[in-house]
């Protein structure tokens, strides 16, 4: 049978692949509540009995019992709103039992972990504008039998599914489009879109469905923060593809390619976006060791799961060092494209002086007879003994050129009288400490006849 996954992971938009995870217990909203911003936000409740099997429940921020822990998950919408609304929006979820003391700790910008109200509390919230591809949010209250998480939009690969239901889990065949109207796909078996395979490999990760259900509050935490390093990654994947593609553009030299993207500054964005990735990188850096530090001393907190987060540590470190060679591929493009640019204006430069050679002569030309010399002192106009008028215009020109050629000139050839005197100088003394050491040596035999020459 044919499964085509278009509803799942179509052309490689992040929002298409949300799937409901499927349970025992169907997801039930409270009856009683009423919601001040009704589909403002997306509400995710799960129960996981600490056996590997996890069902979804209602949203009643109740803890689990014994083994059971929970898990409750608000994804606050991507457009540019302000903080305020999003701070209404948790209130409105999430309070009571949470206190507004807890509900600011989990949406404030920047970096923070710490304890409010005997909960662990930790956030990574980048500023910038919400609908930005280069905004994250991610913050999360941990207890020992519960965890309370806010991102900004969807994660991808935040949630389970079946390990049945996965696409990765069979070896499928590639459904490539049809080159004439009415061919139709024969077979059997898994069928993927050729499109859903190279959305797959750009992302290099595997689907949420083959994410292992976690047994403890401790996996959940590191599956949580391993899935906001992968978004990460996945934004570093996405810029090396496009960089490498506008490389491959440039190396044909098309003229309006290179205009346009100096034109709509691309490069210069992009080099910002990457500074904002930087900053969220560095966020996570300063904020996931903490996490490390007070989980540790925690007796519901894995030994194995600290490991995990020294090695998301490590992935975040490597990271960093991946964004910054993509900061210095688009600082040379942006280089190369700046000296392009030079050169077009150098070329435009040497068409407009030889067009100055061409006509300077000419101007030259009919400057000198179209002068009107009538007027002018020394041109026998009153006089008749100084016949010479035009001959006496031209020595004054010629005067004046001289005296500008040696204004300019003067510099020169000062520079290199002074060379030439400081040459002389230095020769000068040479010649004499010479001479001086000579005499000392041959003529001075009398005075020091002590010492033997050598």
């Amino acid at each position: 049978m044919d499964l085509a996954r278009e509803s799942s992971m179509g052309g490689g938009d992040a929002e298409e692949m949300d799937r409901e995870p499927s349970g025992d217990i169907p997801l039930m909203r409270n009856p009683f509540r009423r919601s001040r911003f009704p589909g403002m936000v997306r509400q995710r409740a799960y129960i996981f009995d600490g056996f590997g099997k996890f069902y979804n429940k209602e949203w009643d921020l109740a803890e689990g019992r014994g083994n059971e822990f929970c898990w409750y998950h608000v994804e606050l919408p991507k457009s540019n709103q302000k903080l305020s609304l999003s701070a209404q929006c948790l209130i409105d979820v999430l309070c009571p039992p949470l206190k507004l003391q807890d509900i600011l700790s989990l949406v404030s910008n920047g970096p923070s972990c710490n304890y409010v109200d005997g909960a662990l509390v930790f956030r990574v919230n980048s500023a910038g504008p919400p609908s930005s591809d280069f905004t994250f949010r991610l913050a999360a209250r941990v207890t020992e039998n519960s965890v309370i998480t806010v991102s900004l939009g969807r994660v991808p690969r935040l949630g389970f599914s079946p390990m049945g239901q996965s696409l990765l889990s069979e070896i499928p065949s590639v459904e490539t489009p049809p080159h004439h109207e009415g061919e139709q796909k024969k077979g059997g078996g898994i069928v993927i879109k050729e499109h859903v395979l190279e959305f797959l490999l750009t992302m290099n990760h595997s689907e949420e469905a083959d994410n292992p259900v976690p047994r403890a509050v401790s996996n959940l935490v590191v599956h949580i923060i391993d899935t906001h390093v992968d978004q990460l990654q996945d934004v570093v994947t996405k810029l090396e593809i496009e960089l490498d593609a506008v490389e491959i553009e440039l190396d044909k030299g098309s003229f309006a390619l290179k205009k346009q993207m100096l034109d709509d500054r691309r490069f210069p964005k992009m080099h910002l976006n990457l500074q904002r990735l930087l900053q969220v990188i560095a966020q996570g850096e300063q904020v996931f060791p903490r996490v490390k530090e007070k989980c540790s001393s925690k007796r519901w907190f894995a030994n194995k799961d600290i490991n995990s987060l020294d090695e998301l540590m490590g992935r975040l470190r490597r990271l960093k060092e991946n964004v910054g060679f993509i900061a210095n591929r688009v600082t040379a493009i942006q280089a190369g494209l700046d000296s392009w640019q030079s050169e077009q204006i150098n070329k435009k430069l040497y068409y407009l002086s030889f067009l100055s050679i061409v006509f300077l002569p000419l101007s030259i030309i009919t400057g000198v007879f179209g002068m009107n010399v009538g007027g002018v002192p020394w041109t026998g106009q009153k006089d008749p003994e100084l016949q010479d008028g035009f001959r006496n215009v031209m020595l004054l020109c010629l005067v004046m050129l001289i005296l500008v050629l040696m204004c300019f000139l003067f510099p020169l050839l000062y520079g290199r009288l002074a060379s030439w005197r400081r040459r002389w100088a230095t020769k000068r003394s040479w010649s004499f400490n010479r001479k001086s050491f000579l005499y000392k040596t041959h003529g001075g035999g009398e005075e020091r006849s002590g010492y033997l020459r050598i």
